[in-house]
């Protein structure tokens, strides 16, 4: 009963923001029991993780109750995806680092400005994220 009302109350207000097809500059995450907005802009990357996903900034994270695929379609201008699960700002990146032989979670690993996060980059990403970071 308490996740359908959440539920409820998320499709309520991320409906405010799409309303007259405004484009939207912040995130709705759940922190306690408040439903607070992230600035995009300030956000470094989201992460998916089960049924939420993590959006981190410099000072904390978040948890969001919205989709990655969602996310990555709203905000492509200024996120691209480095793996099936990882969504980073393009102006986050600060570098790369190829993954040791026998890491099987990712084939490399993308370095972030702000932060000690390594956050992982898959083999089909890895060469249009470094393109990326280069243009």
């Amino acid at each position: 009963m308490r996740d359908e009302i959440w539920a409820w109350r998320w499709t309520l207000l991320g409906a405010a923001f799409l309303v007259g097809g405004i484009v939207r500059d912040d995130a709705l995450a759940l922190l306690l029991a408040f439903v607070v907005l992230v600035p995009v802009a300030e956000v470094l990357y989201f992460k998916a993780d089960t049924k939420y996903v993590t959006a981190r900034t410099v000072a904390r994270e978040y948890l969001l109750d919205e989709a990655l695929t969602h996310l990555e379609g709203e905000f492509a201008e200024r996120f691209m995806r480095l793996h099936r699960a990882v969504l980073v700002a393009k102006a986050a990146l600060a570098g790369f680092e190829k993954a040791a032989g026998d890491d099987v979670e990712a084939y490399g690993w993308a370095l972030l400005r702000g932060v000690p996060d390594k956050l992982p980059v898959s083999r089909r990403q890895w060469a249009p994220a470094k393109a990326a970071m280069v243009a």
